[in-house]
């Protein structure tokens, strides 16, 4: 497996794309991560990626591995990351 691509890489690959520089592309990336954090309690859709959703999970139960007591987990938020069926289908294809 390889590296990841970083953030300036990710900006390069757009700004040689579309022509722009990569301060424009940079700031486009910044942009849309606020964005998304702003809207993910109303779930944000990143098109043909996925989305973020808020969820609230509630009060459990848990065992703490080391001693194996029992401990009272409370209810939070959290966010996830639910990935489109077209990009699992996409990504999954090329490893069959």
């Amino acid at each position: 497996m390889g590296k990841a691509m970083t953030k300036s890489q990710i900006a390069a690959h757009f700004a040689n794309k579309f022509g722009l520089k990569k301060k424009v592309a940079n700031e486009f990336f910044v942009e849309l991560a606020n964005l998304a954090y702003k809207e993910a309690a109303n779930q944000f859709t990143f098109p043909g990626i996925g989305k973020l959703v808020l969820v609230d999970r509630k009060a459990r139960i848990g065992r703490n591995p080391a001693t194996g007591e029992t401990i009272q987990i409370p209810a939070k938020k959290v966010v996830k990351f639910k990935v489109a069926k077209a990009a699992k289908q996409e990504i999954l294809k090329k490893f069959i």
